[in-house]
């Protein structure tokens, strides 16, 4: 054995141990997933409020958007995630005891995702409390809100605001405005203070409260239709798409796009080059020594705030991009000229109608899939933290550059790496729809969350079909694009 390939065995061992390690910790992680599903449902009951609903003209759209019983919704969505939440604190207990019997030294994700868990249990039944309200169950409320008053974080000072609004004889706490004003946000900040200013006889703030709910639930329907309908109309093209294709497929087999033989790459260079860009230049290079020669530098973002962060981001992703492609050019550049079809950038060809019906495609798959992974994972298996990180952000500057980072640097360096070169090269070694579901599965399976692997390896098969049709990298780049484009503005609508 050679001493490139000793060294190669021992970087893969290592990245190996890096990339396990990683996946592992992801198990016990909360997938962002839920508390998406509980923004929307907060845009819901805001909505839900709107009075000229009531009109003829809107009530087919409010039952469209909300559903003939709102309230009832919410609440089983607020129970089904908090259902999940606890599972997770339960699975989380039974590693930590595992890591205790074992004496391992890092105990602490565990903790902290226990914490984490146990911190949206307890804003959950903070809010269910208040739909049990809205739905005359008081007892039901109080239960809720009782064990929370024992607690030594914010929560309790809340529940023991709400406990007194909603006590027979009512009372009203010291500082309760300030308290509901700054740990309650929406629909659940509204009734609380309508609560308040009624038993306090304060006919002026109330109408005012009810003023800015009207202007606040007329906005946040408007928000509501476009994370709705937008997907809607265009999982309908893309079942229409499918259709075609099937329809086609069945009746002109071979010739059809589905069942049109594809020709495999002519690849100069062997598995070892394969091999050594990957291992190489994108895991070790950028999941182990970009993060500690940043980590190294002293250069710190934390403090500087959400631009702070964003901007370290895109320089990180900057950075992998730069030592994954030099990495990659080094190990090919012997074998110029490249046979034809490799890294092809064609501008002046169809690859926009590839990439606007690849994503249309996409969507009802994808939404398909999302379903049945969330019955796997029950909520678990962590998520890119950057899908967290925008759906709390508010900051435009930091959007945009959250924006440029995944719609395109994301997009650039990917389909370069995993398409225009990992997807060609396995061609030597296996039939084409064999590379696409290896290079599939390695794309999802870098990106280091369990809960994503499904999902990725399907988006990841989409992007390769497309390319290995289109033999342009614009549209697998297109379609990348489209998706982490259209993710980053539903999640910037619902959190804003």
């Amino acid at each position: 054995m050679t001493l490139k390939r000793v060294v190669l065995s021992i970087l893969t061992g290592l990245v190996a141990l890096v990339v396990a390690s990683s996946l592992y910790e992801s198990f016990s992680q909360p997938q962002v997933t839920g508390q998406l599903q509980l923004y929307q449902s907060d845009l819901l009951l805001q909505a839900s409020e709107w009075d000229d609903l009531d009109g003829d003209e809107f009530k087919q759209l409010g039952n469209m958007l909300l559903g003939a019983k709102p309230l009832e919704a919410v609440t089983k969505q607020y129970e089904s995630v908090r259902k999940e939440a606890a599972a997770g604190v339960v699975r989380s207990q039974k590693q930590l005891a595992i890591q205790d019997e074992v004496i391992t030294p890092q105990p602490e994700k565990f903790k902290t995702a226990i914490a984490q868990q146990q911190t949206l249990i307890d804003a959950i039944d903070l809010k269910l409390g208040i739909l049990a309200t809205e739905q005359k169950n008081i007892n039901d409320a109080r239960q809720r809100w009782q064990p929370l008053t024992e607690k030594a974080n914010p929560t309790a000072d809340v529940a023991s605001v709400l406990l007194g609004l909603w006590a027979t004889p009512p009372t009203i706490t010291p500082g309760a405005e300030t308290t509901i004003t700054s740990q309650l946000k929406g629909w659940f900040q509204y009734r609380s203070l309508e609560q308040l200013y009624a038993l306090d006889n304060r006919p002026m703030d109330l109408a005012q409260l009810q003023a800015q709910e009207q202007a606040a639930a007329q906005s946040k329907l408007v928000k509501l239709a476009a994370v709705g309908t937008m997907p809607a109309l265009g999982c309908m093209v893309g079942v229409g798409l499918l259709i075609f294709l099937a329809v086609q497929w069945f009746t002109n087999r071979d010739e059809s796009l589905l069942g049109k033989a594809v020709a495999p790459w002519d690849v100069p260079w062997d598995g070892e080059i394969i091999w050594q860009v990957l291992i190489v230049g994108f895991f070790f290079v950028g999941q182990l020594v970009i993060p500690l020669v940043l980590q190294l530098s002293g250069i710190s973002f934390a403090s500087t705030g959400s631009r702070g962060r964003a901007l370290y981001s895109m320089i990180f992703y900057l950075l992998m991009s730069a030592s994954g492609l030099t990495v990659l050019m080094a190990s090919i550049w012997t074998y110029r000229p490249l046979p034809k079809d490799w890294f092809q950038f064609k501008l002046v060809d169809r690859w926009p109608l590839w990439g606007v019906g690849g994503y249309a495609v996409a969507l009802p798959l994808m939404i398909g899939i999302a379903t049945l992974n969330q019955q796997i994972w029950h909520g678990q298996g962590g998520n890119n933290p950057l899908l967290q990180t925008v759906l709390q952000e508010s900051d435009s500057v930091a959007l945009l550059l959250f924006f440029l980072t995944a719609a395109v640097a994301a997009p650039v360096f990917e389909e370069v790496l995993f398409r225009g070169f990992l997807l060609p090269s396995l061609t030597r070694y296996m039939p084409v729809w064999g590379a696409i579901l290896l290079s599939s599965f390695i794309f999802a399976s870098a990106h280091l969350s369990l809960s994503e692997v499904i999902p990725l390896t399907l988006l990841g098969a989409i992007l390769a079909w497309v390319y290995t049709r289109s033999r342009n990298l614009l549209a697998p780049m297109l379609i990348h694009s489209l998706w982490n484009s259209a993710t980053l503005v539903g999640l910037f609508l619902l959190g804003s």
